[in-house]
């Protein structure tokens, strides 16, 4: 808690006016902002009633008001802490309570000093008032008040004290320590950034595919334009007959499922005893600037299951769809069920996919024609660099993923910390511009994929409804890629057997939690619900990791064992080993 006590040394009268001065003027800059926003959205829309703006000015006046009634509460409360009311306490205690939570302004230097105290809470007092500002806004539709809400949000996070040098205490104090030696470190970051056009996370040194990550031992048996596919080496004498094709996201390297020998999803499901394949896609150069959604799902998800299929003598495989390649598993599915050869998959596992894009949350504020024209300017070459996704993402997290590191790193000179995950995330994969731009709009945008018919495959209109193979559902309680209630909607639409289960986490942390770590929990309900709002009223909460639930369901399905021999073993079938894993594509840059 923080709180300002009467044995506090007032502040002279011309240091309280000048920051009075500073900190109004700095209100009066971020509302003029809002308003201007504000303003933008209206002129965008022509349809918008006047009326609506208006009342939109009004709602923003009220906030106005509201503000300078908390803000003089605040002053009183610092500027006469005998003689403060009451209420003029209790909301200072409160935004001091809440400026100790925010690791922002968690460090002692932020409560040591009354201005620096003032600072940090003038500052939670202004982003409270500016977004309760939009929220309070009418005459705009949903779409338009969540691209104000989403702007000025990241406004607001970018104009923290805390990424300033000198409203940032911790920074004056690190700099007098150093003699200025953070800046200068800090500033070789920067450049060092800025000449590779991308955001650091973490020591990008301590880490190398195939030395301590992506290590699970396999052999790449197949090399296409698209794709290799990875064999897992068998580590239990009897494996179960039905195999394992995973579909990692192409937005990124696949080896999130395989960080290391601790945190890897392949390496687990291996010790299960299933036969464990993997696609890792080719990351997009020139040569792939006629590559479709057709090609993804033909090429790729077809062509891996159908290798795999004939390479064991099986009828069918167990497949897993991560992100935006369950999306594509989804369309495959339907693909499959439209040729009548929907027994080639026996299950389909969906780690945190979406179908139906009409509540996909943040990322739908990144598709509309300035958006996609900024896509089409930036794949000259017919394909996209990841680097733009890469930052994409980190604007939806900036507080976290942006901010932070501008802190750290720049401002105070820190050393990268290891951090495998925040290698893997920094390891971007470029991308067909085509097909991302037809995902953007016949998915994003549009919603296609569950509409019937509305979208086809090498001619075949696609209907999810007639998908009725057997479906296993993941979401993350806290993923802000894919949404929980985005997620849901999958179970809307397909007609087989289905088991929804939310984890714990988000859209990484939610998925590659393995039973070792006992870390974040599950949620599951072994009857029947209509509705999200249905199922977590119904749902048990169960400690741990869901990956032992999930084998249990694959089990139930088909448990008939093999010996872990011929073609079971990498490269000793008709497919011959190309190369030790991770492989080449991974490694590609």
């Amino acid at each position: 808690m923080t709180d300002t006590s009467e044995a506090q040394t007032p502040m002279p009268l011309e240091e309280i006016q000048h920051w009075t001065w500073v900190f109004g003027r700095a209100q009066q800059m971020m509302l003029d902002y809002s308003l201007r926003e504000i303003e933008k959205a209206r002129t965008n829309d022509p349809e918008t009633p006047m009326s609506g703006f208006a009342a939109a000015g009004g709602a923003m006046l009220k906030a106005q008001t509201d503000f300078w009634s908390d803000s003089l509460k605040l002053w009183q409360r610092f500027l006469m802490p005998e003689e403060a009311p009451s209420e003029a306490r209790a909301l200072s205690e409160e935004i001091g309570r809440r400026a100790d939570r925010d690791k922002r302004f968690s460090a002692p230097a932020w409560r040591d000093s009354p201005l620096f105290d003032l600072v940090r809470q003038s500052y939670l007092l202004v982003s409270d008032h500016l977004l309760k500002g939009v929220d309070a806004i009418d005459g705009l539709d949903a779409r338009q008040k969540e691209r104000i809400r989403f702007a000025t949000r990241g406004f607001v996070d970018a104009m923290s004290p805390s990424n300033f040098p000198l409203s940032n205490p911790v920074v004056i104090e690190k700099t007098l320590e150093t003699r200025g030696e953070n800046l200068l470190k800090g500033l070789d970051h920067l450049l060092s950034d800025l000449g590779r056009g991308q955001l650091t996370h973490t020591d990008s040194g301590a880490f190398e595919v195939g030395r301590n990550v992506a290590v699970t031992p396999g052999k790449v048996i197949k090399r296409t334009p698209l794709y290799e596919l990875i064999h897992y080496q068998p580590t239990t004498p009897q494996l179960m007959r039905t195999p394992l094709v995973i579909f990692p996201p192409w937005i990124n390297r696949y080896y999130i499922l395989d960080l290391n020998p601790e945190k890897s999803f392949i390496r687990w499901a291996v010790s299960q005893g299933l036969s464990v394949f993997i696609v890792s896609w080719k990351s997009a150069d020139a040569g792939m600037k006629d590559v479709t959604w057709d090609d993804y799902i033909l090429r790729g998800q077809i062509d891996a299951i159908d290798t795999v299929r004939d390479l064991l003598g099986v009828d069918a495989v167990h497949a897993i769809g991560y992100c935006v390649a369950g999306t594509t598993l989804a369309a495959t599915l339907a693909l499959l069920a439209a040729r009548g050869e929907a027994d080639k998959v026996r299950s389909a596992t969906f780690f945190t996919a979406q179908v139906d894009f009409a509540d996909a949350g943040e990322l739908t504020l990144f598709v509309d024609d300035d958006q996609l024209s900024v896509i089409d300017a930036l794949a000259n070459d017919g394909f996209l660099d990841g680097r733009y996704m890469a930052a994409t993402f980190n604007l939806l997290r900036s507080r976290d993923l942006i901010w932070n590191y501008v802190q750290n790193n720049y401002l105070l000179g820190q050393d990268y910390a290891p951090f495998d995950l925040l290698y893997w995330n920094g390891d971007t994969t470029n991308l067909p511009a085509l097909w991302h731009r037809s995902y953007l709009t016949d998915l994003y945008r549009d919603n296609k994929l569950v509409q019937p018919g509305a979208l086809s495959v090498d001619g075949t209109p696609i209907d999810l409804s007639l998908v009725k193979t057997p479906a296993y559902i993941q979401a993350g309680r806290e993923d802000h890629i894919a949404p929980l209630q985005s997620v849901w909607k999958l179970t809307e639409h397909f007609a087989g057997p289905m088991r929804f289960l939310l984890a714990g986490s988000g859209h990484i942390a939610g998925v590659v939690n393995p039973p070792t770590s006992g870390k974040y929990q599950y949620w599951s309900h072994e009857g029947t619900a209509a509705t999200l709002s249905e199922f977590l009223e119904k749902a048990v909460e169960t400690k741990g990791s869901w990956w032992p639930d999930w084998i249990r369901w694959i089990e139930a399905l088909d448990d008939t064992r093999v010996a872990a021999r011929a073609a079971r073993m990498p490269g000793k079938g008709r497919l011959k080993a190309l190369e030790d894993a991770p492989g080449s594509y991974v490694r590609a840059r």
